[in-house]
């Protein structure tokens, strides 16, 4: 996915003359630009390339991933003289899942549904133009093994992201879509404005979204968003499938229902009320 650039002057600041926010402390904020700098594209990294990902000068870099190593973030190879996360780095997302009201009251209808539909059931959450696993549920008929909780997918050309979208005010979820990095993954991926406008209006009119083959190839997916008190959405359950085994159109009316239901209870232990 693309890079926010960040102009930086010598010291590794950020360039005068765009919007600070006077409570920003700039230090957390470059850290957190060097621990983001790996991927599963970019396991390791030098000095160099690390400055270069985060918009940092040398110096910066150095004292910046000294300090992270120093912390148990981030390790340095002794020979090649480059750095990785260290598992440490995971403590973020495991206090995330323990934290989450939204994981602790989905769990037993994910568990649920994986049992009465032994295929792979997912719980979402939107940040920003993308959805993110915060649970997953894998099938026997396993699909997509590079998909694991933290994957980042476009909100656009996944059935999770339609659902939360099509709930969500249309300028909202517009603004969204013009946010979006909008092309084709597959030759299915719904991605021009229009139709996507029209896809969110239909999802919005019969409660759930689909989305066939749209991302991954041979993937079939519906999902339906968990909403808070005041209707508003904030994560989204969905069943996939592969088209090996079913029609969209089988996908659709088999899970469709199920995957209504979930969502609606979980919104309910949450007091929600539409």
């Amino acid at each position: 996915m693309a890079r926010k650039s960040v102009k930086v002057t010598a010291d590794g600041n950020e360039a005068a003359g765009e919007d600070r926010d006077p409570l920003l402390v700039q230090s957390v904020e470059k850290a957190f630009r060097v621990l983001r700098a790996f991927d599963g594209t970019r396991p390791n990294l030098s000095l160099s390339q690390i400055a270069d990902e985060a918009g940092l000068d040398m110096s910066a870099a150095q004292r910046f991933t000294h300090t992270l190593t120093k912390l148990g973030y981030l390790d340095k190879d002794a020979d090649t003289r480059r750095f990785e996360l260290t598992v440490k780095s995971l403590d973020f997302g495991y206090h995330y899942t323990r934290a989450s009201s939204l994981v602790e009251r989905g769990m037993p209808y994910l568990l649920h549904l994986s049992k009465e539909t032994e295929e792979t059931v997912n719980l979402t959450v939107l940040d920003g133009t993308d959805i993110v696993f915060v649970s997953r549920f894998m099938s026997r008929h396993v699909l997509n093994n590079d998909v694991i909780t933290g994957t980042r997918l476009p909100a656009y050309c996944t059935a999770p992201g339609i659902a939360i979208l099509s709930f969500l005010p249309e300028e909202d979820a517009y603004g969204v879509l013009e946010r979006s990095h909008l092309h084709p993954y597959t030759p299915h991926t719904t991605w021009e404005m229009d139709a996507l406008r029209e896809k969110l209006k239909k999802s919005a009119g019969r409660g759930y979204a689909t989305a066939f083959e749209e991302y991954f190839h041979g993937d079939l997916s519906v999902a339906a968003p968990v909403l808070d008190a005041n209707g508003k959405p904030y994560g989204a359950i969905n069943i996939a499938v592969s088209r090996s085994r079913y029609t969209p159109e089988e996908t659709e009316q088999r899970f469709s229902a199920l995957v209504t239901a979930a969502a609606r209870s979980i919104s309910m232990a949450g007091g929600a009320r539409r």
